[in-house]
């Protein structure tokens, strides 16, 4: 490899359900990455886990009438030998110099891949270990946040075990919500296995479909008429915050579910939608210390709902969808940073960041 080039491992896809989501948002940075300041390694990890080097077209990771996955290359391992960083194939070593885990939800987003990376001494793109752990999991977050004095809104959490041994204490417990509720997997993104629930009777499947993707689940109050919106948050090396987003979820989507995002065009993405100076300034304080609450790095994008005055933090999702299409981008885009300036700045700031405590 040249060592006049800053060598990047790019990895994606993965086990979660967010495989093909994953696939989408690498195909975008991987098609703007400058091939006179960045060499790269294309890491696919297949829905079974095998790492392979992907060497399929870019144009198959787009959304399209198939949705795209990683499906064959040759294995590859990762070196967890500190002084040869990189990648064995065969008996030969790729080297890199920083990893971009383009990885969205469990076995990836989690803390587990920050790990790995952090064993084998490769700086890498985005919040660490802990950081990348909690915001994965919506129930902790929430409790967390809550206890740092955030609004994050009125929920319960279950797990399978507690579901299965006392079912009716269960539904007791979410019944104290209120109605309409959402039924959501603590764990899983991309609006998998999320279901909204108006009454009781439709809560035991709605649990169920929850626990199919994560034995443990959240049950949040709806904030009727709320307005969705997001921000994206770039600490590189100090945290700013991008104008404003706002999800509008057309007609005929009950809510932002995976089709709506990713399949049916069911949504408007409104860039710094008209909202109140009060509520604006709200949104920025909450989101820098939301950000700063769950101990991230690099980058993230917080959501929020937003009823008249109130603002509720939602959740942060350490590694957003990162198509060219996708939120995050897009407010940065608007707030004057390009998509090929945010991928080659969190780059740098992963290499200058580097590993271990901090």
């Amino acid at each position: 490899m040249s060592e006049s080039r800053i060598r990047v491992g790019v990895i994606y896809g993965g086990t979660s359900s967010e495989h093909s989501i994953s696939c989408v948002s690498a195909g975008s940075v991987l098609r703007v990455l400058d091939p006179g300041r960045f060499e790269v390694v294309r890491i696919g990890i297949d829905r079974q886990g095998t790492w392979r080097l992907d060497d399929q077209d870019l144009d198959r990771l787009r959304l399209g009438a198939e949705l795209p996955e990683v499906l064959g290359g040759p294995e590859v391992s990762l070196m967890l030998d500190r002084p040869r960083k990189g990648f064995l194939a065969g008996s030969d070593l790729l080297p890199i110099d920083v990893a971009f885990p383009i990885l969205h939800g469990p076995f990836g987003e989690d803390g587990t891949v920050q790990g790995l990376l952090e064993v084998a001494g490769i700086p890498y793109v985005g919040s660490g270990v802990l950081s990348s752990a909690l915001a994965m999991d919506k129930l902790s977050f929430k409790r967390h946040m809550r206890a740092t004095g955030l609004d994050v809104g009125d929920f319960v959490g279950l797990t399978a075990g507690e579901w299965r041994d006392d079912p009716e204490r269960a539904l007791a417990g979410v019944e104290g919500l209120g109605w309409p509720v959402f039924v959501k997997p603590s764990r899983a993104g991309s609006s998998q296995g999320i279901n909204k629930v108006h009454k009781r009777l439709g809560l035991p499947a709605a649990i169920e479909e929850a626990l199919r993707h994560d034995p443990r689940v959240i049950v949040e109050a709806a904030v009727e008429q709320a307005r969705e919106i997001e921000v994206g948050v770039l600490a590189v090396p100090e945290p700013a915050i991008s104008v404003p987003g706002e999800i509008v979820v057309r007609a005929q989507h009950e809510f932002y579910d995976f089709e709506a995002k990713y399949l049916d065009d069911g949504v408007d993405l409104v860039i710094d939608p008209d909202l109140p100076q009060t509520v604006r300034d709200d949104i920025g304080t909450v989101a820098l210390a939301a950000f700063g609450a769950a101990m991230c790095e690099g980058l993230a994008r917080v959501d929020f709902f937003v009823s008249g005055d109130r603002v509720i933090l939602n959740e942060i999702n350490t590694m957003p969808g990162f198509t060219s299409a996708s939120m995050f981008p897009l407010v940065w885009q608007a707030s004057g940073r390009t998509y090929s300036e945010v991928v080659s700045t969190l780059l740098e700031d992963a290499l200058h960041r580097g590993i271990g405590l901090r």
